[in-house]
């Protein structure tokens, strides 16, 4: 059988999230590092949820990666696991918030309070994306495919999409029809069949397209 070298790409983003990173920054930053992700800046519908985690390096849950790489049932599992062993922060912006400010600014401004919401102060931050939030007070850098390089990041995705995954779930009791518990809010096409059949309800983003066009052709739901 052949086998292939590497691509470019395999190297800069490995599959399995690792402490290498962690390890580099603990010598210069006390080993207080402090992972950030979010969850849910795609969907149509819903808040983004962000996650900040500082991991107790004795204690690491095993089969910490990206969560969109594991299943839901592993990242529930995952889930208390990472409570227990680690300290970790969450906040949350909810969609008229995301509308006023702009998804971008919504979720970097949750992030900065995630982190502040953490029962111990980082000396260092690593946040999946390409932004920094401005406004952490301490050392940070943005990280392209954080989830799958760094334990902490991967921690704070499962624990930003374990939480967010069940609000939806909550919402759908609240407002059935839309398919919140299925979709989660994302723009799928039985999510844009509900829009159109229901109009948008409060929980929608209306500075998302889909949302406008279907609040101009439909109706609105109180919530």
């Amino acid at each position: 059988m052949m086998t292939h070298a590497p691509s470019l790409f395999d190297l800069v983003f490995p599959d399995q999230a690792d402490l290498r990173l962690e390890r580099k920054h603990a010598a210069g930053f006390g080993g207080v590092l402090a992972g950030v992700d979010e969850a849910g800046r795609g969907p149509w519908a819903g808040p983004v949820v962000t996650a900040a985690v500082v991991l107790d390096y004795g204690r690491v849950p095993d089969g910490l990666t990206d969560s969109k790489k594991l299943s839901p049932a592993r990242r529930e599992a995952l889930f208390p696991q990472i409570l227990e062993t680690a300290w970790v922060g969450v906040a949350t912006a909810c969609p008229r918030t995301i509308d006023l400010r702009n998804i971008r600014s919504a979720t970097l401004d949750a992030m900065v309070r995630a982190v502040a919401g953490l029962p111990v102060r980082p000396r260092y931050v690593i946040v999946d994306g390409r932004d920094v939030p401005a406004g952490l007070g301490m050392p940070a850098q943005a990280l392209v495919k954080g989830d799958s390089r760094c334990l902490a990041v991967a921690a704070a995705s499962i624990v930003a999409k374990v939480l967010r995954d069940a609000m939806m779930v909550t919402l759908e009791d609240r407002l059935p029809g839309y398919g919140f518990a299925q979709h989660k809010g994302y723009g799928v096409p039985a999510h844009q069949a509900a829009l159109q059949r229901l109009g948008p309800s409060p929980h929608h983003r209306m500075s998302f397209q889909p949302v406008r066009r279907a609040a101009v052709e439909g109706q609105s739901v109180p919530g």
